[in-house]
């Protein structure tokens, strides 16, 4: 076995860790040394926030996610803890106290403590006592950034400042009678009130704060749970729908028309390969053609299809699906030049049309030539580029393509890679289109290269690198 063989599997094994595509920092300041780690970047936390009235079932629905997202960091975030204290006149006559009226929650630390959170550092939560009404002068409960972050109380939809900081909003509904009974049995057994105290309270100022402020706010929820933690097919698909979205970059939350190929162990070693500056150019020409062809098959797969019947051997009926007929790439020269074999393996016989844009620094908008097919507004356009750096070229090209009449929501991207600058820079100006990529790597370095990157690909697989 050669040197290079040893090599290359070795490098293959290295790879077969834990990864999230794009969740990497530097951990050195030069670049030319710098290495990229997943372990200890601060991801942005998926904030979810859980209404409902008094007894709902609130804290039994908030505890199942938990127990279900066991293998992710879950803090859970009372808004009951940021109850003000009561002054001595207020305690005086507790009995007339409103606990259910906003005005109850200092909602200002409520707020300073979520955007913390979600930012990645630690806070301290107050410490509220429910027999004496008042905080805890010389304790606190410490809460560590997390993955998750489930803020739980009864008008945690009621200011739109509070609202703006989540990424799920849940209303857990129940029966008003199951409610009272529940509230009734708390109240009595954890927080030593007797039945009438609590009954007059639910009669004077819970149920009328509950018709006031939380029920209007069930509007808001995007999804509603009827039967609180006895809905187990209700959670089971709000985790199953936290479980998706923590597997994203970021970057993929905010547009939605950005979509990065599910990372697995064959991808990231490939990743590794290419992007080691001393892999022979054979070896760069095989695993990006193997990148390149997962990155074409994924976006063939956001193209529109139209259902079909055939007969199989077996003279059985098959439904299946008819390919899109009306389909053309562009590649941008040189480096997209690359991708075409690719498409061509998978389209038999599909037209491709070419754009060579003059790239200085950042600026990459001189449109030097372009070849496209006549028809091309009738069809769907796969643009080819396998590094999407600044985005200024990707901009310019795809002005051209809708110059010619093609629609942005016509137009598919495929990068091997993308930096977050580029991927700003292409979707803040063109919405519609879907940009496909094997991985969104950190960001640019001052001479405008995706770092980590893989340096000037063009050169690297058409082998004028030396």
């Amino acid at each position: 076995m050669s040197e290079g063989s040893i090599s290359i599997e070795y490098a293959m094994e290295k790879a077969s860790g834990p990864h999230f595509s794009g969740f990497r920092t530097p951990t050195a300041t030069s670049v030319s040394s710098t290495t990229f780690s997943d372990a200890n970047v601060p991801r942005q936390p998926f904030v979810i926030g859980v209404s409902g009235g008094t007894a709902s079932g609130k804290t039994t629905v908030c505890d199942m996610i938990i127990q279900q997202l066991h293998d992710h960091r879950v803090v859970l975030v009372n808004q009951d803890s940021f109850y003000r204290g009561l002054n001595s006149e207020e305690l005086k006559r507790v009995h007339e106290y409103n606990f259910d009226h906003p005005d109850a929650f200092d909602t200002e630390q409520l707020l300073e403590c979520i955007k913390k959170l979600k930012i990645g550092h630690s806070v301290q939560v107050p410490v509220y006592d429910f027999k004496l009404h008042r905080r805890s002068s010389d304790s606190f409960q410490q809460v560590n950034a997390s993955d998750v972050i489930i803020l739980e109380g009864i008008l945690v939809f009621h200011d739109q400042r509070v609202r703006n900081l989540m990424n799920m909003k849940i209303f857990v509904d129940a029966d008003a009678d199951v409610r009272l009974a529940r509230r009734i049995r708390r109240d009595t057994v954890e927080r030593g009130r007797d039945v009438n105290s609590v009954l007059e309270q639910y009669a004077k100022f819970v149920k009328p704060a509950f018709d006031d402020f939380v029920l209007p706010s069930k509007k808001y929820a995007d999804v509603i749970i009827p039967r609180g933690g006895e809905n187990h097919v209700a959670i089971d698909l709000i985790v199953q729908h936290i479980r998706t979205k923590l597997g994203q970059h970021d970057l993929c939350k905010i547009y939605p028309n950005v979509y990065v190929i599910q990372s697995t162990f064959q991808i990231r070693g490939m990743h590794t390969l290419i992007r080691d500056r001393d892999i022979s150019k054979h070896d760069f020409v095989f695993y990006s053609d193997r990148l390149i062809r997962l990155v074409v098959e994924h976006g063939l797969g956001h193209l529109p299809f139209t259902e079909k019947q055939v007969v199989t051997p077996t003279a059985t009926v098959y439904t299946g699906v008819d390919f899109c007929k009306k389909l053309c790439g562009v590649s941008i020269v040189r480096s997209g030049e690359s991708m075409e074999n690719a498409l061509r393996a998978c389209c038999k016989g599909i037209k491709i049309g070419k754009i060579l844009i003059h790239r200085e620094g950042d600026d990459g908008k001189q449109l030097i030539y372009e070849k496209l097919p006549t028809d091309i507004s009738e069809r769907h356009v796969l643009l080819l580029d396998p590094v999407l750096a600044t985005g200024n070229s990707a901009n310019q090209a795809i002005e051209l393509l809708i110059q010619k009449g093609v629609p942005q929501s016509h137009i598919i991207f495929l990068n091997l890679i993308s930096a977050p600058e580029g991927i700003h820079c292409v979707c803040k100006r063109y919405s519609s289109l879907k940009i496909v990529t094997s991985e969104i790597d950190v960001a640019l370095n001052e001479e405008f290269r995706v770092i980590p990157g893989m340096g000037e690909f063009g050169d690297r697989y058409f082998g004028t690198d030396d």
